[in-house]
């Protein structure tokens, strides 16, 4: 279980058994068994197992909602903990070289399982003072900006590029308007299409509207199981149709957001299983399942030159959505 112990809505009756749990587990303490306290280690296994099999039906049958809210949670691994988990020798690059430094999008050098790779990302934070200091993963102009440049050193030394996708979408406000963020998101497409070295990305999260497919245009893109992949928010999408936000489940069911859906409309390449109750709790199994899957999709992408690489790249984005009506 994840140490913040955060439930959403349709867990409800798992915090009840776990409060339970919680309890029993306390009075069968070993202060208080030596007191003369009552023996309950049999009814604590005996409700682990009840709440492992009600974990298990939940999970089993979760809606689009119910995944971008798994998406959403809080205590899900971002960013740094992938980095802190999976990457030696990190070596974070900053800069756009051109207005500043976004720090919702960070990037830098590093090795994966001793490969030498470039790798890039949305940052959320995970408390208050993280998330303002990211702005909650969402990036302006700079961040897309500085995105190419790292693009283009790993061409220079011919380092692949990893992505990982964690954002509700760019930064919509003026200044980031004022500053070019449409032209700088377009370019960073441009760029991870016209890419000559291998691009695997994961979309950990949330992989929102444009924030999330300017660093997405890989030769494989990978899902999180119970992460989400859309051109907009379900609430944005519902405020837009229907002019009411509360239909966000309707509008997340209509959306195909899940993994699941889009391996069969044919936008990703493959589904990353997560741990049992989502990647929030069990974190570090989850890292090393990403991990599992960059470097396994990598050792595919290395014997292809880059002409043939680049070509397939372009086919595989072109070939969306062709055979749907």
């Amino acid at each position: 279980m994840s140490s913040a112990r955060t439930y959403l809505d349709f867990e409800r009756p798992l915090a009840e058994l776990d409060s339970k749990i919680d309890d029993l587990k306390a009075l069968n303490s070993p202060g208080l068994k030596d007191a003369g306290g009552v023996d309950v280690s049999e009814e604590v296994a005996r409700l682990e197992d009840k709440a492992g099999k009600q974990l298990k039906a939940i999970y089993a049958k979760l809606g689009a909602w119910e995944k971008t809210q798994v998406a959403r949670h809080p205590s899900r691994p971002h960013f740094h903990d992938y980095i802190d988990g999976m990457i030696a020798d990190f070596t974070p690059l900053s800069g756009d070289r051109k207005f500043g430094d976004d720090q919702a999008m960070v990037g830098g050098l590093g090795r994966l399982r001793g490969q030498p790779i470039v790798i890039i990302g949305q940052e959320k934070g995970h408390d208050t003072e993280s998330r303002l200091k990211h702005n909650f993963g969402m990036a302006g102009p700079e961040g897309y900006r500085k995105v190419v440049r790292l693009m283009e050193l790993a061409e220079r030394f011919g380092l692949p590029v990893v992505s990982l996708v964690d954002t509700a979408g760019a930064y919509p406000g003026r200044g980031a308007e004022e500053r070019g963020q449409a032209e700088a998101i377009a370019r960073s497409i441009d760029k991870g299409l016209a890419l000559k070295v291998p691009f695997v990305t994961v979309i950990t999260g949330e992989g929102g509207s444009g924030g999330a497919i300017a660093i997405a245009t890989a030769d494989s893109v990978n899902m999180l199981e119970h992460s989400v992949y859309s051109v907009i928010s379900p609430e944005g999408c519902a405020s837009i149709l229907w002019r009411d936000a509360t239909k966000a489940e309707t509008a997340a069911k209509a959306m195909k957001i899940t993994a699941q859906d889009l391996i069969k409309l044919g936008v990703i390449d493959k589904i990353i299983k997560e741990p049992m109750g989502g990647a929030h709790r069990n974190r570090e199994k989850t890292i090393k399942s990403v991990g599992a899957a960059i470097t396994s999709a990598l050792k595919e992408l290395s014997p292809l030159d880059a002409k043939a690489r680049i070509a397939r790249r372009r086919e595989k984005f072109l070939a969306i959505g062709r055979d749907l009506g």
